[in-house]
């Protein structure tokens, strides 16, 4: 059990940690921060709100106390001094009251600036996270785009590799067909395949258009060597007449000299 229970939380770890996006995984942290400061800057208003309510309750417990000393004063003045008394019990009631707000309201102005502190705090580290939050998406993308084009060059990422795979097989079968084609082509030269167009040619019939080929390039050969040797024969008669005509004017130049 534990084996599997190792084995249970290692692949869910794995398929967590391909599945996760450190940009998305930054997004939440941030919100959570967003949402941790507004409970503070409302535990803020909060706390303002009582420590007001606290002030308009101290402002009529004064202005009630005040009353009671007014009222006190003039049945003095008139001679009713249990009235006075009266009075004077009153306010002296309200003045303890005034003196428990005005303790409450010192504790809540204190809470109300230690809140104040903290959301301002928060508020600094929640902006400095989110400034770098933005860096490090940054940064990831770059990273992620830049090892996406790496793969795509080297041609080890999978869209690249499917795309190498189906030229691979594109060249196998093209070797196969050439292979295939080249196999026919021997076989039918050979006759051991037949042709039903009657183009091909049994071994027999190779040999006599192979004899056939060579005889006619003897013929084209000796017509050629006949050509030249006629051609030299020719050109050696012409050379001879010159000699001879050339002998013949020399003999017969001195003879007119001689006349002379």
């Amino acid at each position: 059990m534990k084996r599997m229970g190792m084995l249970f939380r290692a692949k869910a770890n794995k398929a967590l940690d391909r599945a996760e996006d450190p940009r998305e995984t930054l997004d939440y942290s941030y919100q959570k921060q967003l949402e941790l400061l507004q409970k503070v800057r409302r535990g803020v208003a909060d706390v303002a709100t009582s420590r007001k309510r606290l002030e308009l309750q101290l402002n009529q417990l004064q202005g009630q106390s005040s009353k009671l000393e007014d009222q006190g004063r003039k049945a003095l003045a008139l001679g009713r001094e249990d009235l006075a008394r009266e009075a004077l019990s009153r306010r002296a009631a309200l003045q303890q009251q005034v003196t428990d707000l005005e303790t409450q309201h010192t504790t809540l102005q204190g809470e109300e600036e230690k809140l104040t502190l903290a959301a301002q705090r928060l508020q600094a580290k929640v902006d400095a996270f989110r400034t770098k939050k933005e860096t490090i998406k940054a940064t990831y993308t770059a990273a992620q785009a830049q090892t996406r084009i790496g793969e795509a060059f080297s041609g080890i990422s999978e869209e690249m590799g499917d795309v190498g795979l189906a030229i691979q097989r594109a060249e196998d079968k093209t070797q196969q067909l050439q292979a295939r084609a080249g196999a026919i082509d021997e076989l039918l030269a050979s006759g051991a395949l037949d042709d039903p167009t009657g183009t091909a040619k049994d071994d027999i019939a190779a040999e006599l258009d192979r004899i056939s080929g060579g005889s006619d390039v003897e013929l084209e050969l000796q017509r050629m060597k006949a050509e030249l040797a006629g051609g030299s024969s020719s050109s050696q008669q012409a050379i001879e007449g010159g000699a001879q005509d050339g002998k013949q004017q020399s003999q017969r130049s001195p003879h007119k000299f001689d006349k002379q």
